[in-house]
């Protein structure tokens, strides 16, 4: 197997763990600006520090990648190009994105800028990958979750870079997918600002019915928090795998953490590098040394070999404090925080009596072309000539900058006297004359850029009247209720909700009722899906939907790719949070889309909801894991079954296990209802009104499916939800 130079890429919440990443020996940083960022509680520079970083980096030979990896709002997407065009003239080196809008933005605006897809995007597998390249994506950062050989298999089919997390934080939830922070306190994920509620405890109790918690086993703990990422044993199968970025999570971790796991992992791809699989030994102290920086309760290695695991939960409490190695941190703030690297210079300086002096630099292995700068005449020395040593002391004063001599070669001629103030001043000019000529290539022009501002809104929609009425079942059988409802115009049911052999005959009972009938995807579409449908695609062509309910970028490129002519329809967690994401999603073949659940009605009024469908009942999915908690508490039985979990404030959270798939979905402690907010529903003009059932039985899906009909046909507008409920961000939004 053929060795590969992997970069090393380092996480840098502030200017000072940007250069001590660098320092460390990383190949690439990824660091937020003052806006837009994953990590908005980071200490990130302000334009000017960051544009100081971009350099700082080019000039160590070091790539900077920015994080604008949030979903963003109509509104901002205004901003957009003001905020980033000193950043793309100053070189910055790629930007990671979430958003679908903010990407056909970049890729119109700033042409010449690479774009990386982001864990936030939830690429799970080859067919996401691919859609990000034929986008024009250059790199795809993998989800945490992928193994390495679905890694493999990205590399060996899709022309693009592949970027997968080596050391760090985990989710329990799939980056991107996850709303509970979200839904409990409104600080959202997908827009920098989680509270991290998975690292609070639950407790557990099992019910199949799943509808109270009930006495029984209870299991305390924290069973949502997930240990930290450790690959250092997996790096030769992580860079044979193909993975062209090793990256370092820790964008909120001081500048002595960056440094200290950097230095650990630069060194071990330079043992692979020098000396393969059969060189390749990891000293345990390494990896004490991890622990010493960051310990939540050991490690894991994550997902690469398994695909979930009790192991890889810290059940207990990580300790409020801890007594810290004060020696292994006044190592790393000696060797990194307090000392900057410098680049290594060779020079020639030429003194020669009666002629100019010259002065030629170059960087020591890199590419850029030497530089020349000339001074004054040497004169005849009158007293004391200047000597080769002389010469060199004053040289080799490179102060503030950032370079130090490697060699410096002098030829000296003739009996001449030269003023020190005359050499500083000449080697002033050079060193100043080969930042610029290093910094030079990164240079963006204004020519570089499009004539114009890319201005486009997508198009505009004229929906009127009064929204249809469509129900999303879990299972075949509330069916019959809903079918009694003349109103209903469209039934969707989960494609694990019923047997594939009985998808024909399910959407034979829609029609005959004169309803539409659509197959909902998975949440979530990796190997297991693929093999699913895959066995099950016979079933599917000839069932006679009217449509499919697509959640990922992952389906949208499998079924394109298996012929499947059906109409396509977006879900929410496609994520259309501003008017260029809907022309994306449309562009992809989306024939409907769905409204976002983080935006109130009045920016879902300027987004225009008459775009989509609104979602106007359900049990909410709060997270999507590739953990099991069923598995994580008592064993995995490979039964699908409702548990219930109680948080520390009393609420009950309720959790899915979907075994055809292998993920769990757990859901908002109480139901969405917006059934008393006709009139607001009616003014977004949205094309329809989505019920999404999960754990009702029949009878209450029957019930709450005829009020909503009587409310949207306004029989009963003062109509009210029953008990405890919640109307999610319809009213307050996020941040």
């Amino acid at each position: 197997m053929e060795k590969k130079r992997a970069e090393v890429l380092a996480p840098a919440g502030s200017f000072e763990s940007m250069k001590a990443a660098v320092a460390a020996g990383a190949d690439a940083v990824y660091m937020g600006g003052s806006r837009f960022g994953a990590r908005a509680y980071a200490d990130n520079p302000d334009q000017e520090k960051l544009l100081e970083a971009i350099d700082y980096a080019h000039l160590r030979g070091v790539s900077l990648y920015m994080t604008v990896n949030t979903l963003m709002k109509d509104e901002e997407m205004d901003e957009l190009y003001d905020y980033l065009r000193p950043y793309y003239e100053q070189g910055l080196d790629g930007v990671i994105v979430q958003d679908l809008g903010v990407f056909s933005f970049l890729r119109s605006c700033f042409p010449l800028l690479p774009i990386h897809g982001s864990t936030q995007m939830t690429i799970t597998g080859v067919h996401g990958a691919r859609m990000l390249a034929d986008m024009g994506a250059k790199r795809v950062v993998t989800a945490r979750e992928m193994s390495l050989e679905e890694i493999r298999r990205i590399h060996k089919e899709v022309p693009i870079e592949i970027e997968s997390f080596v050391h760090g934080a985990l989710c329990y939830c799939y980056s991107g997918q996850c709303l509970l922070s979200s839904f409990i306190g409104g600080r959202s994920g997908n827009r920098g600002r989680c509270a991290q509620p998975c690292r609070l405890p639950y407790d557990v109790a099992e019910g199949k019915d799943g509808s109270a918690f009930k006495p029984g086993k209870r299991e305390n703990g924290y069973i949502l928090s997930m240990k930290d990422l450790c690959t250092l044993d997996l790096l030769p199968d992580l860079l044979e795998a193909g993975v062209d970025s090793l990256k370092i999570e820790g964008r909120m971790k001081s500048p002595r953490y960056t440094a200290g796991v950097v230095h650990v992992y630069r060194k071990y791809v330079d043992l692979y590098l020098e000396k393969g699989r059969r060189g390749y030994q990891v000293d345990p102290q390494d990896r004490h040394m991890l622990l010493e920086l960051f310990d939540r309760g050991g490690f894991t290695e994550g997902y690469y070999r398994q695909h979930n695991g009790p192991d890889m939960i810290a059940r207990k409490e990580k300790p409020a404090f801890r007594q810290g190695n004060q020696e292994l941190f006044e190592e790393l703030d000696r060797l990194y925080i307090e000392t900057e690297k410098k680049e290594p210079v060779k020079g020639r300086l030429q003194v020669k009596e009666g002629e100019e002096l010259a002065l030629t630099l170059w960087m020591k292995g890199r590419k850029e072309k030497p530089v020349q700068v000339t001074g004054p005449k040497a004169q005849s020395a009158v007293n004391q000539p200047i000597t080769e040593e002389r010469l060199e002391k004053q040289l080799r004063k490179t102060g503030n900058t950032p370079f130090l001599w490697d060699s410096l070669e002098i030829e000296l001629k003739g009996q001449v006297f030269v003023p020190l103030q005359t050499l500083n001043e000449l080697r002033r000019q050079g060193l100043e004359r080969l930042e610029e000529a290093v910094l030079a290539p990164y240079r963006r022009k204004e020519e570089d850029l499009p004539s114009h501002r890319f201005q486009e809104k997508g198009e505009a929609y004229s929906q009127e009247g009064i929204p249809k009425l469509r129900v999303l079942l879990s299972g075949k059988e509330p069916l019959s209720q809903v079918l009694a409802v003349p109103r209903v115009e469209e039934v969707m049911i989960e494609a694990d909700g019923i047997e594939p052999e009985l998808w024909s005959s399910f959407a034979a009972r829609c029609h005959e009722a004169e309803k539409g009938c659509i197959l909902a995807m998975p949440m979530i579409f990796r190997s297991q899906g693929e093999k699913y449908f895959d066995r099950s695609l016979s079933h599917l062509l000839e069932a006679g939907f009217d449509g499919i309910l697509v959640r990922n970028l992952e389906e949208i490129s499998y079924l394109r790719r298996k012929g499947i002519k059906l109409p396509l329809y977006g879900d929410y967690s496609l994520y259309m949070f501003n008017r260029l994401s809907r022309t994306m999603l449309l562009e992809m073949g989306c024939k409907r889309v769905t409204l976002p659940l983080e935006l109130n009605a009045r920016e879902l009024r300027a987004l225009g909801g008459e775009c989509g469908d609104l979602i106007g009942y359900g049990y909410l999915p709060a997270m999507v894991s590739a953990q099991c908690v069923k598995k994580t508490v008592s064993g995995c039985t490979h039964e699908p079954e409702w548990m219930a979990m109680k948080d520390r404030t009393g609420k009950e959270l309720f959790v899915r296990n979907h075994c055809t798939y292998c993920y769990n979905v757990i859901c908002n402690p109480v139901p969405l209802s917006l059934i008393d907010q006709r009139e607001q529903i009616l003014k977004l003009h949205p094309q329809g009104v989505r019920l999404w059932f999960t754990r009702e039985t029949p009878q209450e899906t029957g019930r709450i499916t005829r009020a909503w009909a009587d409310m949207l046909s306004g029989a009963e507008a003062e109509s009210r939800p029953e008990g405890t409920f919640t109307r999610g961000h319809f009213k307050r939004g996020v941040e």
